[in-house]
């Protein structure tokens, strides 16, 4: 029988289905679907596979050895681009959580930061401006370059770093070395001494601090409030191929993260995301970030960030146009991307707003009826206490992104490599509009 037929008969194409992640606190969608029985509930027998990288999970999905996966927020519209990998027509329809990262630096750097101005300790950007001092100084003494750690090339963990880096005017490709490690290594890699800091998600930042070997200088929180973090994807032949399976699983994925978000929910989240299967780190080091608390410096009290971890609420699931789009003008200020693109049929290739609505309709959701919000412009305090549809969104430097402003918004970063001229050329009647 044709999928198409089965389309219409509402009868999956494919029940057994394989779904990657990678060991990370905001792999629990995934796993909750699994363990409470949402994938189960939709006639899927599911099986979850724990990956070691990133790259694993962008060419096993790309080969069809899994049917889809946990992916960084910006992979998707990187491999459609064939950056830093074979070109890739993923797609994604459920974003499965936003903030989740933070950026740790060892406790030698951080002492010399904190000898220049102890307010680092609180603040990002007083952190980086110190950072950049040692870094002058450590030219003037030609001393070694320091390294950090990124989960992947074209990651939201390399924007974040780098964005953190520029703010106080250090130069990511010049003034630092900036190097590949798979989540799971980076504490070690960090013990080693192969790495003076890192840029990745929970619970490695909360592990480096538990086992006095850093601490955490800036959260992807502080950073750009709310910003996506995890989407789960497929390959675009595989959706077309399997359009009712497809929505089971966003489905399943919906009601997990509805469940995950609940702060009734999370103790539990934190023990089941403990097992060997998954995790397979203690329950308090996993809970720490899930609870809303960021463990910055040993021996202090950990720091109150209620949204450290949004699994649902403020329209987090819903694939905005605007956010892959903001990942695409990193790619192109930092120079993994040149050619002048057409940006709005990118996103449009990738982000699939359509296909969520859909399986939000289904489960009862209610959806946004735009597809691109404004970035920026919305402060903790003029958030609404009890609002569920869209959190606070301020970036660390203040700036605003208007719908249809990126390439505005792109031609005030500093270091930035791209050819402006040529992209508005490209993407004149966006700019019109």
């Amino acid at each position: 029988m044709s999928s198409k037929q089965n389309n219409k008969l509402g009868e999956l194409e494919k029940s057994d289905i394989t779904l990657g992640f990678i060991p990370l606190t905001d792999c629990a969608p995934l796993v909750i679907a699994q363990e409470k029985g949402y994938f189960a509930a939709e006639g899927l027998n599911v099986r979850l596979s724990r990956e070691a990288s990133w790259a694993g999970i962008r060419d096993k999905v790309g080969l069809g050895i899994l049917d889809g996966a946990q992916m960084i927020a910006s992979m998707p519209v990187a491999s459609r681009l064939g950056i830093s990998s074979p070109k890739l027509d993923f797609v994604c329809a459920l974003v499965l959580d936003l903030n989740g990262n933070a950026i740790t630096i060892n406790n030698e750097l951080y002492d010399q930061l904190y000898q220049i101005d102890p307010r680092c300790e609180f603040s990002p950007l007083i952190a980086a401006q110190a950072l950049q001092c040692v870094i002058e100084e450590r030219k003037r003494a030609k001393s070694p370059k320091l390294k950090f750690g990124i989960v992947y090339p074209c990651s939201t963990q390399s924007f974040e770093l780098r964005y953190w880096l520029a703010s106080s005017g250090i130069d990511p490709d010049n003034d630092v070395d900036i190097v590949v490690i798979p989540p799971p290594r980076m504490v070690t890699a960090m013990n080693d001494g192969e790495i003076q800091g890192f840029s990745v998600g929970e619970p490695w930042n909360t592990l480096a601090v538990q086992q006095q070997l850093g601490h955490v200088v800036a959260t992807k929180y502080q950073l750009w409030n709310n910003s996506p973090e995890k989407v789960f994807a497929v390959t675009e032949s595989w959706a077309e191929d399997h359009p009712v399976t497809h929505q089971a699983i966003l489905r399943a994925l919906l009601k997990a993260c509805i469940w995950v978000d609940k702060k009734e929910n999370r103790k539990a989240a934190a023990r089941i995301l403990s097992q060997a299967a998954y995790i397979a780190l203690p329950v308090d080091t996993i809970s720490m970030s899930l609870n809303g608390l960021s463990l910055k410096h040993f021996g202090k009290e950990p720091e109150k960030v209620p949204d450290f971890h949004v699994f649902h609420r403020y329209s987090a699931n819903f694939p905005w146009l605007n956010h892959p789009e903001w990942f695409i003008s990193q790619m192109y200020r930092w120079g993994q991307l040149t050619t002048p693109i057409d940006i709005d049929q990118t996103v449009r290739q990738v982000y699939k707003p359509t296909e969520y609505r859909i399986a939000a309709t289904a489960i009862g959701l209610d959806s946004p009826h735009i597809d691109r919000k404004t970035e920026g412009n919305l402060h903790e305090k003029m958030v609404l206490p009890k609002s569920q549809h869209l959190g606070a969104n301020r970036f660390l430097d203040g700036q605003v992104i208007s719908v249809g402003g990126i390439l505005r918004y792109l031609e005030q970063q500093n270091f930035s490599q791209a050819d402006i001229p040529a992209l508005k050329l490209v993407n004149r009647k966006k700019n019109e509009v």
